[in-house]
């Protein structure tokens, strides 16, 4: 399970992210892949269309009993059909699921948000049968929780518990940023879990990017693997996901352990942003 790469998509029009499905596609023929994929931009309009209101706490979406209504038609009907069927297009062998199918993904409620929930637990056992299969899974973020009930997951932190349970080396977010960003708004292309923790502490990663650098930790502290990995890069790059793979000047690396924050080759200590 170590070579699985899980990529989270994000939540950008069809339109906008075929390059990165074709991508997807191309990798798939090498390696097994697992797609985790947001919708929060969809949901959201789908959300105001109907009259259900639309609130945040720290980056992450404050989901009820109507809200949630809609995210399970939208993100497990709308989305995941249409990504599916691109990929398709593209060649890969996807299938659509949500992690409520087949017990795929088992979660935890987050206190405070209503119907939100973490990943705790994934179905091996259901992931084996479609990686053998050579099927490229498509997950839409939506669990059950330990009472049985339905829940919303943010999709970073959805990639980054399947990625932590299954001890994938490497785990790619695609955003609509270019990467983490120090206090003069400039990208840190290495960023360790220590530092990370100092920057949330301290303000300089803010917003919607807290769920994702806390996502990449969570992975990451979870992971039985040394040398895994968190990338979190632009979507709408051009080669993004192969340069998400292979160029280390391109979009975060978050890592484990004490090293510092390195922006294009300039480094200081961890904590610190220059």
């Amino acid at each position: 399970m170590s070579e699985v790469l899980v990529v989270k998509l994000g939540g950008t029009t069809i339109e906008e992210q075929q390059g990165v499905l074709a991508e997807i596609a191309l990798v798939a023929r090498s390696r097994p892949v697992v797609v985790v994929h947001g919708g929060g931009r969809r949901l959201t309009d789908w959300l105001d269309r109907l009259g259900v209101p639309t609130r945040f706490e720290a980056g992450r979406r404050v989901t009820d009993d109507a809200a949630i209504e809609v995210a399970s038609a939208v993100l497990g009907g709308v989305v995941n059909g249409e990504l599916v069927a691109a990929l398709l297009g593209h060649g890969a062998n996807a299938v659509g699921l949500t992690g409520v199918d087949g017990g795929f993904l088992r979660g935890e409620r987050v206190p405070g948000l209503g119907r939100v929930a973490r990943v705790v637990a994934v179905n091996h056992d259901l992931l084996d049968a479609l990686l053998v299969a050579g099927r490229v899974p498509v997950v839409a973020p939506l669990v059950r929780d330990e009472t049985g009930v339905v829940c919303n997951v943010n999709a970073d932190e959805a990639a980054a518990g399947l990625a932590a349970d299954i001890g994938a080396r490497q785990t790619v977010l695609l955003t609509d940023v270019p990467a983490v960003l120090d206090a003069t708004r400039r990208p840190i292309r290495t960023l360790a879990a220590d530092a990370a923790r100092e920057l949330i502490a301290d303000g300089t990663i803010a917003g919607g990017m807290i769920p994702k650098v806390e996502a990449a930790l969570e992975a990451l502290g979870r992971s039985p693997v040394p040398d895994a990995e968190v990338v979190i890069a632009d979507g709408r790059a051009p080669d993004a996901l192969l340069r998400a793979l292979g160029d280390r000047a391109f979009g975060t690396r978050v890592t484990a352990g004490t090293d510092p924050v390195s922006r294009v080759g300039v480094r200081t200590r961890p904590g610190r942003v220059a």
